[in-house]
């Protein structure tokens, strides 16, 4: 018995041999993965960026009395629509009716002296001097007006109301009136970007509390200056309201349009995501073997995505199979 045993093992060392081989042979068939590629093109890509901001009233009106007094009317509410040169406001004035009742006596006389000048019968200077009295009295009227009978200074919307009537007037503004048409909204862009922005261009809007629906404005005001810290510009965005839709302090999502650049563009599905960071990459295929790239991702455009930087324009890049890729690996390219 032990003699068979002894026997057999120079066969089972055959067999245990050629099956290593068979597999050897079997694993060498199939090193190489199969992958499916696509040619990475350059094409000219419109260059968006979108900036958030809070919606601002254009201009904004504190309507003040010059000096502190009692309120004797206030004729708007808050959401008042208001027109330019509306009385809004009455303040309490003794004086003017005095003074107003003086200008008209004066008037009379200015009226009388000038007839008797006509026949000599009276001085030059007596007339002139009445006239100085009427300019004089005329422009403190006006000035107790102004400061008692206060007007919108634009057509606007109450915004805020801090008294009622009878209130003696103290430090808060007695009413609020913002400009509703055009608003604006104020972004801060990336220096890289300072010759790009030109006054007039177009730009997009959108209103968390609207959805897709999109706003139009304009861009009005670019700020001389960038920010140090920041390395951003201010720019300031008319934005059309023509439908009174919009409203001051409202969140806006603004999307300007940079122009086209010619970029490399991608399938997305060409496009990994490297486990434990953020760093995205691709694959090529050079000369039947793999090759990593790091790359730098734009925009997002429909199913491809734009690559600013990491690979060339003409590249090979790997659209399936990449789970078994590693830099330096062999493929074999199934075509479709």
């Amino acid at each position: 018995m032990q003699k068979k045993r002894i026997q057999l093992l120079p066969f089972v060392g055959l067999v245990l041999l050629f099956s290593c081989v068979e597999k050897k042979q079997e694993t060498a068939g199939e090193t190489k993965v199969k992958v499916k590629t696509t040619i990475s093109q350059q094409q000219p890509v419109e260059k968006t960026e979108t900036y958030t901001a809070n919606v601002q009233a254009d201009v904004i009106n504190q309507i003040t009395p010059a000096m502190p007094g009692r309120i004797e009317k206030i004729y708007v509410e808050i959401g008042d629509r208001v027109g330019k040169g509306q009385l809004l406001v009455q303040m309490e004035s003794s004086n003017l009716q005095q003074q107003t009742t003086q200008l008209a006596n004066l008037e009379r006389d200015y009226a009388r002296y000038s007839e008797l000048l006509k026949v000599g019968g009276i001085a030059q200077q007596t007339v002139d001097q009445v006239k100085t009295q009427i300019d004089m009295l005329k422009a403190a009227i006006q000035n107790i007006q102004d400061n008692t009978q206060l007007r919108s200074p634009i057509n606007g919307t109450v915004t805020a109301r801090n008294y009622d009537n009878g209130n003696v007037f103290a430090q808060l503004p007695i009413l609020t009136v913002q400009q509703m048409n055009p608003l604006k909204a104020i972004i801060n862009v990336s220096e890289i970007n300072f010759s790009r922005v030109k006054v007039g261009m177009p730009v997009n809007l959108h209103l968390d509390v609207y959805g897709d629906e999109t706003f139009t404005g304009k861009v009005s005001l670019i700020y001389p200056t960038v920010d140090a810290a920041s390395h951003t510009f201010g720019v300031e965005v008319d934005i059309n309201n023509s439908q009174m839709k919009i409203r001051p302090g409202m969140f806006a999502r603004v999307t300007l349009n940079l122009g086209s650049q010619e970029n490399i563009v991608v399938p997305d599905v060409a496009v990994q995501k490297q486990s434990g960071s953020n760093d995205k990459y691709v694959f090529t295929v050079e000369n039947g073997v793999a090759r990593y790239h790091k790359v730098e991702l734009g925009q997002r455009l429909g199913d491809r995505y734009e690559i600013l930087s990491g690979i060339a324009a003409g590249q090979e890049v790997v659209i399936a199979g990449q789970a078994r890729l590693i830099d330096g690996t062999e493929v074999e390219i199934i075509k479709n």
